[in-house]
C-alpha cells in the first residue's frame, strides 16, 4: 500500500522528512501549495490513501480515482473542503488528526486576545506609518472569558486564562466538567462573557451557530475571538455589530474567503484584528500533526 502527500509545501515537506520512519508504508511528497480539483484524478492515479493539507476534494473529482481508499485530513476541518459521508458512500473513509495543535492553537487564540483589547494592530500600522496612536485598552485579570465549545483547545485556552486571573465560563454541546471551569447555559455565556472565544467544531448543527440573534446578546464591550472556523459565524451579521458599535472587536484567525481579497470589508474595519489561518502552526504542532497522519498511515496499511 502506497500514498501521496498532496500538498506539501516547503515547510511541511521538511517536517515530514524529519519525522518519516523506515518502517512508515511509501509516501510520495508532492511539493505543491495547492492542488485544483481538476488536478485530482491524475494526481491520486495508483495511490490507496492521501495527505490533505489543504486541498478540496470534491466528491465527483474523487469518484473518478476508485483506487483511492483514505483520505488522511491534516487537521479537524475535513468539512470546509470535502463532504466526508459522500465520500464513505463511494468507498473513500476520511479521517481526520484531532489534539495535534492544541495548545498551539490556544496560545494564539490567547495573542488575539491581548492584542484585541489593547489595540496592538491599530498601533501597528499607525507607528508604521509615521503617526503615534494610543489605544487605551481594559486589563483582562479579573475579567470573564467565554469558551464557546469546550474540547481540547478550549481546555488549553482555560488553563491560560486561569493563569492570569480570568474568571473562565464554558458552554458544551455535550456535558462536561473541569476544575476552575464553570459550566453555564448558552444565554449566560453570551450575556456575561468579555472575551468569548470560540472552539466548536464545524458541523450541519454548528454553521452559523453564532447568527444575528445569538451576537445580539454579548454585552458592547464584548471581544470575540475566532481560531475555530469562520462558517461558525454569520459573517454579515458580525460586520453589522462591529459597524454599529454593538460589539467592541472581532479577532480573527479565520475567514470564509481566505486569503482575503484587496478590499474585503475585514480588512477596513478598525476593530478587527486578522491573522492569516496559522493558530496552529508552530514547529511542534507541525510535527506531531505529520507523524499522527504516518501513523493513521500504518494502521490503514496494516488492515490492507
Amino acid at each position: 500500500m502506497k500514498g501521496i502527500f498532496i500538498d506539501a509545501g516547503p515547510e511541511l515537506s521538511e517536517v515530514f522528512k524529519a519525522v518519516v520512519r523506515p518502517t512508515d508504508p511509501p509516501v510520495h511528497v508532492h511539493r505543491a501549495e495547492n492542488v485544483t480539483p481538476a488536478e485530482l484524478p491524475a494526481l491520486l492515479a495508483g495511490y490507496d490513501f492521501v495527505l490533505d493539507d489543504h486541498s478540496r476534494m470534491p466528491t465527483a473529482e474523487m469518484a473518478k480515482t476508485p483506487g483511492l481508499r483514505h483520505i488522511i485530513f491534516l487537521g479537524t476541518g475535513a468539512r470546509s473542503y470535502m463532504n466526508p459521508e459522500e465520500l464513505a458512500a463511494q468507498g473513500q473513509m476520511v479521517h481526520i488528526i484531532r489534539g495535534y495543535g492544541d495548545t498551539a492553537v490556544a496560545e494564539h487564540a490567547f495573542a488575539l486576545m491581548f492584542a484585541a483589547a489593547r489595540g496592538i494592530a491599530t498601533m501597528d500600522r499607525g507607528v508604521r506609518v509615521g503617526g503615534w496612536p494610543r489605544t487605551a485598552g481594559p486589563q483582562l485579570t479579573g475579567k470573564t472569558l467565554g469558551l464557546l465549545g469546550y474540547g481540547g483547545i478550549g481546555a488549553e485556552m482555560a488553563r491560560l486564562a486561569r493563569g492570569i486571573g480570568m474568571k473562565v465560563l464554558a458552554w458544551n454541546r455535550t456535558k462536561r466538567n473541569a476544575e476552575g471551569v464553570d459550566f453555564v447555559d448558552l444565554d449566560t455565556l453570551l450575556a456575561e462573557s468579555r472575551v468569548l472565544s470560540l472552539h466548536l467544531l464545524l458541523n450541519d448543527e454548528t454553521r452559523g451557530f453564532l447568527d444575528a440573534a445569538r451576537l445580539a446578546k454579548l454585552r458592547r464591550e464584548a471581544i470575540l475571538v475566532n481560531t475555530a472556523r469562520a462558517a461558525l459565524v454569520d459573517e454579515a451579521a458580525m460586520v453589522a455589530a462591529l459597524r454599529e458599535g454593538r460589539l467592541a472587536h472581532a479577532a480573527l484567525d479565520v475567514v470564509l474567503e481566505e486569503p482575503l481579497p484587496p478590499g474585503h470589508v475585514l480588512t477596513t474595519l478598525p476593530n478587527v484584528t486578522l491573522s492569516a489561518h496559522s493558530a496552529f502552526r508552530t514547529p511542534e504542532a507541525s510535527q506531531k500533526l505529520i507523524r499522527m497522519a504516518l501513523d493513521i498511515a500504518c494502521e490503514v496499511a496494516a488492515k490492507g
